[in-house]
């Protein structure tokens, strides 16, 4: 059995953040019901048209789950969706502009006082409180206030990082605070308030280099793809055009990469990178070591060297080779989901549990806007009449 099979989740989210945490509930298999604008719905919709006219942002955070649409401003829609919390939910999550899910009686406070077993998630750029409550945030602005971007890039310049990894981060620890706020339920019967903030997640994320300024010292350097404080470690290209990834961690590494693969035994006993510090110090120079024995090797050859020393290695993959991979394809890591586009491939999400056909991850489709709201309603007691009355007041 899934284990989030027969728990609610009622979620008022757009964009990344507490899409990804209410998708990663779904695969386990709690029903999420998404609460979208009508006519309009989450605006990660529009974001642009990359699978088969719908968009990737989408399609990646949103399968496996029902969409309501509501005009939560309505007050006949205000009422429905206090019914789906108060009647349904055991879980509400919701990433909305600071205050509004209070205004909209959303509220922990509130809720807990009608329903004590309630886990309310609420996920903002800043957290609930201190001066940057109500800053707008976004992913790269985030990413800049945590000081990600200050060590992130090449020397010339900053740059941030290509997934939206300050959404990530929050939705990772919406989700994680989900699951652990169900287990204390599980044992007092009380739910939970739980405030995520992009900032402290991203924070949280960029501590090594924090700990490395420590008490004002100099943070880690920007160095592009290579490691910042560890040497050799990073992209060298070769001699066919190519470039191959590669990482030594300690000194036995050191001394198999100097005799197997630039074969220069010798070379592992020069002071000049005697331990990782000074090869730090001296990556310029030790640089053109590699680069020069690199230069008359293909990128396979150079591979084929350090998998003979034992040596960490990677290639650089597009984002077509990633769909091709043959790790992915070997695990069967691959599976098909529906959508309003017809069937798309989409990745089993990351673990796995379970014997029995029912229960692996839920894979369900990625749902058209508005797709469940008749049926939905018509759970909550709305009969056909009143759905009609509801749509002709553009309440839903």
């Amino acid at each position: 059995m899934q284990p989030l099979k027969g728990l609610t989740v009622v979620t008022l989210e757009h964009a990344i953040a507490a899409p990804l945490a209410t998708r990663q509930l779904a695969d386990l298999g709690a029903r999420v019901i998404k609460i979208e604008r009508p006519g309009v719905g989450d605006f990660a919709r529009s974001y642009d048209s990359r699978v088969r006219g719908l968009a990737s942002h989408f399609v990646w955070t949103n399968r496996s789950k029902e969409s309501l649409t509501l005009d939560v401003k309505h007050p006949d829609a205000a009422k429905v969706l206090e019914r789906l919390v108060l009647d349904k939910a055991d879980v509400v999550v919701q990433n909305l502009a600071p205050g509004a899910a209070a205004r909209l009686g959303l509220g922990y406070e509130r809720l807990a006082a009608a329903k004590a077993s309630i886990i309310v998630c609420d996920i903002s750029g800043y957290g609930a409180d201190g001066p940057y409550r109500d800053k707008k945030a976004y992913d790269l602005l985030i990413q800049s206030e945590s000081g990600f971007v200050s060590v992130t890039g090449t020397a010339d310049e900053p740059c941030k990082a290509g997934p939206s990894i300050a959404d990530i981060a929050a939705g990772m620890y919406a989700f994680s605070n989900i699951l652990a706020a169900l287990l204390q339920r599980a044992k007092t019967g009380k739910g939970q308030h739980i405030d995520i903030s992009m900032l402290e997640s991203l924070t949280e994320w960029t501590s090594y280099p924090l700990y490395y300024a420590f008490e004002g010292a100099p943070p880690p350097p920007r160095t592009g793809a290579a490691h910042a404080t560890i040497y050799p470690y990073g992209p060298f290209p070769t001699g066919d055009g190519g470039s191959v990834m590669l990482g030594l961690q300690n000194e036995r590494e050191w001394a198999n990469f100097c005799e197997k693969v630039l074969q220069q035994p010798g070379l592992a006993n020069d002071p000049r990178f005697a331990g990782n510090a000074k090869r730090v110090a001296e990556r310029v120079s030790l640089r053109e070591i590699i680069v020069e024995t690199f230069a008359a090797l293909t990128a396979p050859q150079v591979v084929e060297r350090l998998e003979a020393a034992q040596i960490a290695n990677a290639r650089v993959n597009t984002m077509q080779e990633v769909w091709e991979h043959p790790q992915l394809k070997a695990r069967g890591r691959w599976c098909q989901v529906g959508s309003p586009a017809g069937m798309l491939p989409a990745l089993l999400p990351p673990g796995s549990w379970g014997e029995g056909p029912d229960d692996g991850p839920r894979m369900d489709p990625v749902p058209a806007l508005g797709e469940h709201t008749d049926a939905i309603l018509k759970e909550l007691g709305i009969d056909p009449e009143g759905v009609r009355s509801l749509r002709a007041a553009e309440a839903i």
